[in-house]
């Protein structure tokens, strides 16, 4: 190929090797001159332009990368029309994207001329979906260079394929423990659905079975009666052992045990096996949230019908720590602290009381005392420490109502914009040596001492307790505790939005706590909540 700086008669028949603005001229790269854009050329008074000129011996660009790509290309993968060098490639149906890594590799070490990219080998992917794409990065190639990509190709047809989903029947059978609530199971079984749902999958046959073996094999044979292709076991207990209640039953239905853990986290609790010629899947318990773990990278192979074995699963520790995983205690001192201890009370009392009209709910008094108060005095006499009271909207007010207790203010001067930004306030706030803190609201003066107390005992890092919630039947409520590790999260959080999300997000992280009574549930935010509270407070 012929390369350089010409004038723009002797470009004719070339191609703009870089864009040109001058004037009212725009010549993109790539383009060819012919006589039209020689005389712009001329007008703008381009004295040169760089071009690359085909030779005897060469491919155009485009040419070699359709050809490249269709030699690379294999069942459920079809090709676009080249352009400015680059055919890309997109699956024809949804599956799993299986790619010869080693292919790949001794094509793009053929000619430095000659690329190929694809996503990553075994993704999941859906019908329309690019794939991979063939670059080819000059105008133009030797032929002797695209006959040797296309032979470095050819050694291993297909490069790169999709293999579309096989199995579409899933029997899920969940053990059951006491203290595992049902609602857990109902969502579990939600997650999983829409898990498998872009194969076309979904679940034919559920059980819920005590965890022990015999109940649990008797629960698997039933599912694979009712027709399931595969089965996928959700322990109430994480899988311990090979001679764990899960791998035994299993045996006890005729199966097999082929691996049993990954190095993939989350996901490191999982096994795979087969019983009377179905996959069986023990779910480790990152299973049951939504977030990719290594559940899903087995799940989806098993699911296009892509064997999985012991081989495939010792070989994902490159790549395997997908997130950080707060469930796992962070480096400490050598002397860790007592459970429970080194918790901030952050106490939120910024807003302005939007929905009470005239009224600044905070200074409004039940029994004699400013609601706000009410709420300081209980964290003051709970084990939390420091109290850092929140203000905003009546500054002055709110720390007069506060007089005489030991409570470290912060302002937030974007009280207005809502929730988030006293919250973000508060957070920051905080000290660096406690371990985390527990976000109070000022207008709930239910929640006392003793319930701040039994959420801080729930706190527990070494076991995973990092978010600790109280529950009324099932309603979430407040206040929250949050570890140290949460306050990026929560200090991202802007406007007049809560941290309740945060707690659906990160799931495995959450210890609830049940409590009686409405006090975790109840704030005042009108003139008739406020009324009904004093007279109940006040008749007590």
């Amino acid at each position: 190929m012929k390369f350089g700086p010409v004038s723009p008669d002797e470009a004719l028949g070339g191609t703009a090797v870089h864009s040109i603005r001058q004037g009212d001229l725009v010549l993109k790269k790539g383009a060819l001159i012919g006589p039209k854009e020689v005389a712009a050329l001329k007008a703008a008074d381009v004295k040169e332009i760089v071009v690359a000129r085909l030779e005897p011996g060469d491919v155009s660009e485009d040419q070699a990368a359709a050809e490249i790509a269709a030699t690379v290309a294999g069942e459920g993968v079809r090709t676009d029309r080249a352009f400015t060098g680059r055919c890309n490639l997109f699956a024809s149906t949804a599956g799993v994207l299986v790619v010869d890594k080693d292919a790949v590799d001794r094509l793009n070490r053929v000619d430095e001329a000659v690329t190929f990219a694809t996503l990553s080998a075994y993704k999941p992917v859906v019908e329309g979906e690019m794939i991979a794409t063939v670059k080819i990065i000059p105008f133009a190639v030797a032929v002797s260079g695209r006959d040797a990509a296309i032979a470095a190709a050819s050694q291993s047809k297909p490069v790169i394929r999709i293999a579309p989903y096989k199995i579409r029947k899933i029997g899920v059978v969940s053990t059951l423990l006491p203290g595992l609530a049902q609602k857990v199971v109902d969502k579990t079984l939600r997650v999983m659905s829409d898990r498998i749902a872009p194969a076309g999958a979904s679940i034919i046959a559920e059980k819920r079975v005590p965890h022990e073996q015999g109940a649990l094999a008797k629960g698997i044979d039933e599912v694979m009666k009712a027709g399931a292709e595969m089965v996928v076991v959700f322990g109430a207990s994480a899988i311990a052992d090979r001679r764990d209640v899960i791998p035994a039953a299993v045996e006890t239905v005729g199966g097999t045990i082929e691996h049993f853990g990954m190095p993939v986290d989350p996901g490191n609790l999982m096994l795979i096996g087969s019983a009377r010629g179905l996959p069986v899947i023990g779910a480790p318990g990152c299973a049951r949230s939504p977030k990719e773990n290594g559940f899903d990278w087995v799940l989806m192979r098993m699911l296009a019908g892509i064997p999985v074995g012991r081989a495939d699963i010792t070989g994902m520790g490159v790549g395997g720590l997908l997130m950080e995983i707060v469930t796992r205690p962070q480096p400490r001192e050598e002397k860790a602290p007592e459970k429970g201890r080194r918790i901030a009370a952050v106490v939120l009392a910024a807003g302005r009381s939007t929905r009470m009209g005239a009224i600044n709910k905070l200074i409004a008094e039940i029994g004699g005392k400013p609601l706000v108060r009410i709420a300081a005095e209980q964290a003051l006499a709970s084990h939390a420490s420091p109290v850092i009271v929140v203000t905003g909207h009546e500054k002055e007010k709110v720390e007069s109502a506060l007089k005489g207790l030991n409570v470290r203010f912060v302002r937030n001067p974007d009280y207005a914009e809502g929730l988030g930004t006293s919250l973000k306030a508060g957070i920051a706030a905080v000290p660096e040596n406690a371990d985390g803190a527990i976000v109070c609201l000022g207008d709930m003066p239910h929640v006392d001492a003793k319930l701040i107390d039994r959420l801080l005992a729930a706190f527990d890092p070494e076991r995973g307790a990092l978010v600790v919630v109280p529950t009324i039947e099932g309603r979430r409520g407040n206040p929250v505790v949050w570890a140290r590790r949460f306050f990026p999260d929560l200090m991202a959080i802007g406007g007049d939005i809560g941290a309740r999300h945060l707690i659906g997000s990160y799931g495995e992280a959450v210890t609830e706590v049940a409590v009686k009574g409405e006090a975790a549930l109840t704030d005042i935010d009108t003139p008739e909540s406020l009324s009904a509270v004093k007279a109940e407070i006040e008749r007590a």
